[in-house]
């Protein structure tokens, strides 16, 4: 599961960067503490899918496009 998170953060991390929206202010527009958008980016947390949804929404894609592909578990 650490794998599925960090590859998560790091989509969400690559989304806000192309759009050149960076962790403060989609913390911000989240209403996420930018602590824990960090700690999200980084792979440290679990999203819920509220959250999840809710950054898709500021970073104006569907949820679907900031899940990692393929990860190997195991």
């Amino acid at each position: 599961m650490e794998q599925l998170a960090r590859a998560l953060g790091a989509n969400i991390r690559a989304q806000s960067k192309a759009r050149r929206l960076f962790q403060d202010a989609l913390a911000l527009a989240c209403s996420i503490d930018r602590s824990y958008m960090g700690r999200i980016e980084r792979g440290e947390v679990n999203v819920t899918v509220e959250k999840l949804y809710r950054i898709a929404s500021v970073l104006a894609c569907e949820p679907a496009e900031l899940l990692p592909r393929q990860v190997i578990v195991g």
